[in-house]
């Protein structure tokens, strides 16, 4: 097929070729505002101009390093479709992993959750849909990413309640919580120079970074939070550093949470942990 031939050509090179495959269907859907499988050979070969300047404005963005996610303007995750602009992280799976392992903890008692640094809304979304008798606060700094983040809301019809707040500032909160998860920005400056370049040019660095002398700085601050807005018993989540889950396990005792616990990732690196508040809930 032609255009397919053309899309291959266009991204060798920069993908793998199972990459270039996954890609070109997507295109074409794009392009076409079909499914792939309703696209015929005479759809696919011969494009308008419209159609055509789309196509190579697309490939223009991916040849110059732009995530596909980006460039599309969604990303799944958790087996639902996420609006993602450059406001916002681009879900990543060890993300899903985190939020499993919340949903598998989640009891049939209507429980409420909050997710702080929500960005894409991706967690509390997907916390909202998945667990029954769910309540859902949401938190960011950035406006932008709050809107992004109420309109994956709105598409995915769950109900969560977004809020702007700047955690590292005095809060005054109302109510208490069941559950906290977060996955915080985490990290350090100093390791930019391994990053690649698609990330560093076009995800946003607020949700990325922290000082190289205070890499635990958003941990300390949630789990100094969670001793306020959890119930006792409630249960505190995060996504980490691979390389700093010894030293968020012991700032999380140190803070006196309890039965701390890490666990690996599908490619078996460290990148989540759960504690919990001292004290039977319920």
């Amino acid at each position: 097929m032609q255009q397919i031939q053309y899309i291959r050509h266009e991204l060798s090179g920069l993908y793998t070729p199972p990459e270039i495959a996954v890609l070109a269907r997507i295109i074409l859907e794009e392009v076409h505002g079909e499914s792939h499988h309703l696209l015929t050979d005479d759809k696919i070969n011969h494009l308008s101009l419209s159609k055509t300047e789309k196509m190579n404005d697309i490939l223009s963005r991916l040849k110059n390093g732009e995530p596909y996610q980006y460039v599309l303007g969604e990303a799944e995750f958790y087996g639902r479709r996420f609006k993602v602009t450059g406001d916002v992280l681009i879900p990543r799976p060890e993300t899903e992993e985190l939020v499993e392992w919340v949903v598998s903890d989640a009891g049939d008692k209507r429980s409420r959750y909050l997710d702080i640094g929500t960005g894409s809304g991706c967690i509390a979304v997907t916390l909202a849909k998945e667990i029954a008798n769910a309540r859902v606060d949401a938190w960011d700094i950035s406006e932008k990413a709050l809107e992004v983040a109420a309109e994956n809301a709105h598409n995915n019809k769950a109900q969560v309640n977004f809020s702007q707040v700047n955690i590292l500032r005095p809060l005054t909160v109302s109510g208490r919580y069941d559950v906290i998860v977060s996955n915080p920005p985490y990290v350090t400056e100093a390791e930019q120079k391994d990053m690649s370049r698609n990330v560093l040019d076009f995800e946003p660095h607020v949700a990325l970074f922290v000082p190289d002398n205070r890499p635990l700085l958003f941990y300390e601050r949630i789990a100094d939070l969670a001793k306020e807005l959890l119930h006792d018993g409630g249960r505190l989540y995060f996504e980490i550093n691979r390389d700093m889950a010894e030293a968020v396990a012991t700032l999380l005792y140190n803070e006196g949470l309890q039965a701390v616990e890490v666990r690996n990732d599908l490619s078996g690196n460290p990148r989540m942990i759960r504690a919990l508040k001292p004290g039977n809930h319920g």
